[in-house]
């Protein structure tokens, strides 16, 4: 990950709805959740939803996609994993196992997040 796109994801992040928000796209996985969904979970109105999404989005977090009406939101885990490794890459000398830092998160084997 470029020092760029970092900084963009973590001015994203910095945020206490989009970070509510990329944390439970986080939870839900690589199928991700209609965006509805999301608003009710979170109690968020659709406009301010989806201003937040609109900014996840543009900072490489999140992707979308359309099931019949529905705009369904995945986190992208490869952006997030990304995040993490930039945060850590010299982390105790470049070994972050080292600091008992867990492995970067990745979806499950065979489950590729959705664009």
């Amino acid at each position: 990950m470029e020092k760029n796109n970092a900084i963009a994801a973590l001015a994203a992040l910095a945020q206490e709805s989009r970070l509510d928000v990329f944390r439970l796209l986080v939870r839900a996985g690589p199928a991700g959740l209609p965006a509805g969904r999301i608003g009710e979970e979170l109690k968020l109105p659709a406009t301010t939803l989806s201003f937040h999404l609109n900014q996840l989005r543009q900072a490489g977090l999140v992707a979308f996609r359309r099931q019949g009406r529905s705009l369904i939101y995945a986190a992208e885990f490869a952006e997030m994993s990304g995040l993490i490794a930039y945060l850590t890459e010299n982390c105790c000398q470049g070994d972050p196992s080292a600091c008992g830092l867990p492995a970067v998160c990745a979806p499950p084997q065979g489950q590729e997040p959705t664009r």
